[in-house]
């Protein structure tokens, strides 16, 4: 009996150790692949922009670690102009081209719009991260002043992570105003949503902390959510709204999910003149 009780006693060990070397690998696997599970980039080159979108020209992003980021400029058109601009951030995957669409819609309605790509993507040098990110978004904004459109002319307009993006770079420095296309609260939140059996909290580098961000924010902002996202569960984007200091307006839209045409359409150009007009 007591032999049998040590044999069952080494086999539950056994099976102890396998498990906690399994989960071992599975968390030094995250934490060295995990850039690769945030970032998406389509490094391919991207056209001119005047081919793409009428009127539209490149620009080069110069960032403070010696970085050269292609982007494109559109100017506002119609006939209401605004005399303001927008910043657009984007999400993790595809490139500018993807945006163009947005950036049309956006012009139409008398906003000019700067539409960057990060590091690594469309073509551009280096690796996405967040201290890298930040740092090119920082080049935009100094790209569009030496257009015309100071920080106190612009809106932010970040989606998907790029409302990390969006709103680090407010509380660094503050725009006109922000919108907030599927935020989350923090990076983690979302990690641990996909991942539950891993401890994102633990290993995740990239923090991309919204809510924490907007604390101390006086910028007016505008939150926008499908509510059948499947990405970024609208549960996180509807506390980002309700921890907005200066919530303008709360837009849901029914039944979309993360990516639908909608998310990128005339409802969410829409919402960013509405707050632009306020601001104006």
């Amino acid at each position: 009996m007591v032999r049998r009780d040590r044999s069952l006693g080494r086999r539950i060990l056994l099976v102890f150790l396998v498990v906690g070397v399994v989960i071992g690998v599975a968390i030094g696997v995250m934490a060295g692949l995990q850039r690769r599970l945030i970032y998406f980039p389509d490094s391919s080159p991207v056209p001119p922009a005047g081919r793409v979108i009428d009127g539209a020209r490149d620009v080069t992003l110069h960032t403070s670690d010696g970085l050269e980021l292609g982007a494109w400029f559109v100017p506002a058109g119609g006939d209401a102009q605004l005399d303001l601009a927008v910043l657009l951030a984007p999400g993790n995957g595809g490139n500018r081209a993807g945006r163009a669409g947005l950036a049309r819609e956006l012009s139409r309605r008398g906003l000019a719009v700067l539409l960057m790509d990060y590091r690594g993507y469309a073509g551009n040098p280096g690796s996405p991260s967040e201290e890298g990110l930040s740092a090119d978004a920082d080049a935009a904004v100094q790209a569009l002043t030496e257009l015309g459109f100071p920080p106190n002319r612009t809106i932010y307009v970040g989606e998907s992570l790029g409302t990390g993006v969006a709103a680090a770079l407010q509380a660094r420095t503050p725009p006109a105003g922000l919108v907030l296309r599927s935020p989350f609260t923090e990076l983690a939140d979302v990690g641990a949503r996909h991942f539950p059996w891993l401890p994102v909290r633990l290993v995740l580098r990239d923090r991309f902390e919204v809510i924490q961000r907007l604390a101390s924010s006086s910028v007016p902002t505008t939150v926008i959510y499908g509510d059948r996202d499947s990405v970024v569960p609208p549960q996180l984007s509807a506390r980002v709204a309700d921890a907005a200091p200066v919530l303008v307006e709360r837009i849901v839209l029914p039944g979309a999910d993360h990516n639908d045409p909608v998310m990128f359409g005339p409802a969410v150009a829409d919402a960013v003149l509405r707050l632009a007009r306020r601001v104006a």
